[in-house]
């Protein structure tokens, strides 16, 4: 099996892929982003890099099974300014013709959720047997669009079920088997950190002004911020069901320990709560800052591995080589 993953971050696909036991010949991936890039090599060292996906055609490739992908979601999610796929002009962009007219004729785009229509293109182009896009949850109309361009409707997962984290996520895919996961009921406790020195945030009143100390269940290590932001501040946004909230590309989530200190979490809690491996993101010249950030913009791994069995129909598993060796 041949793979293309487009806005390929760190990786994330690979690890499942590899986690799900799905035995594949080449994974192509599409990056710009250096830092993750390295990350990609580091763990994956016979990844083949083939950069801008903008620039890609279907004679880059032999022969594709599976393109996958998460395209920027920053104008469609709700932390975000929820504009869609727009140029600079805010002329929205509803289909794939439009879409080659504007590019063709030079056009400036708003942001880069825009992308979603170059992952459309490269999958007409090249016509694999399966794909995989994930998107955050998003307005009726934009996801109409994207259900309606794909012919599918998405199934939305939230990672909660099997991580610390609560991450709502839209799956459009074709791969047979569909399934919501069992929860496999893991919760904050168990990804912590507990075995060395944290650093906390001071304890002044600008720490403790925004948020309500009666809203929080002492039960603690249950228990975090939406995000701590370079004010320092904490909002009222507390979660009581021992999850993280959703791991975000900048400013890192906070936890309340039972003395109400407030701290951040480590770069390797964040990758617990991915379902990464520990220090998957860690390389000396990579700050901290931008492993939050490149992990805010990945994959929760045991979601997207979950979704990879329905392949398994379809192309040997790793224990199937193995056994006939």
């Amino acid at each position: 099996m041949n793979v293309l993953s487009l806005f390929d971050g760190i990786s994330c696909g690979q690890v499942a892929l590899n986690r799900a036991g799905i035995n594949y010949n080449n994974y192509f991936a599409s990056e710009i982003c250096s830092h993750s890039i390295e990350i990609t090599q580091k763990n994956f060292p016979n990844t083949i890099q083939v950069g801008n996906v903008s620039l890609l055609k279907k004679d880059n490739f032999n022969s594709i099974d599976l393109i996958i992908g998460g395209s920027p979601c920053q104008a469609f999610s709700s932390a975000g300014k929820r504009s869609g796929m727009t140029t600079e002009k805010n002329a929205e962009i509803l289909s794939l013709p439009q879409y080659l007219k504007l590019k063709n004729n030079n056009y400036m785009f708003k942001g880069q959720s825009y992308l979603f229509w170059e992952f459309i293109r490269l999958l007409k182009e090249i016509n694999p047997k399966y794909f995989l896009l994930e998107n955050v949850k998003m307005s009726k109309k934009w996801k109409a669009i994207i259900s309606n361009t794909l012919g599918c409707d998405p199934i939305l997962i939230n990672s909660k079920l099997l991580s610390a984290q609560s991450r709502e996520r839209l799956y459009w895919t074709n791969i047979p088997g569909i399934t919501q996961p069992n929860d496999k009921k893991i919760y904050l406790e168990s990804i912590l950190q507990n075995e060395i020195i944290h650093t906390f945030l001071p304890k002044t009143r600008q720490d403790y002004d925004n948020y309500d100390k009666n809203k929080v269940d002492k039960s603690i290590h249950k228990i975090t911020a939406t995000h701590i932001g370079a004010s320092r501040t904490f909002t009222n946004h507390i979660r009581n069901d021992g999850k993280s909230f959703t791991l975000r590309r900048v400013n890192p989530n906070g936890i309340i320990d039972e003395d109400y200190n407030i701290r951040y979490f480590t770069p390797v809690e964040a990758e617990r709560l991915q379902t990464l491996p520990d220090n998957y993101t860690y390389i000396d010249n990579i700050t901290n800052a931008k492993r939050y950030e490149v992990l805010g913009n990945g994959w929760t791994v045991d979601i997207i591995s979950h979704l990879f069995q329905g392949l398994k129909t379809d192309f040997p598993t790793l224990d199937l080589i193995a056994n006939s060796l």
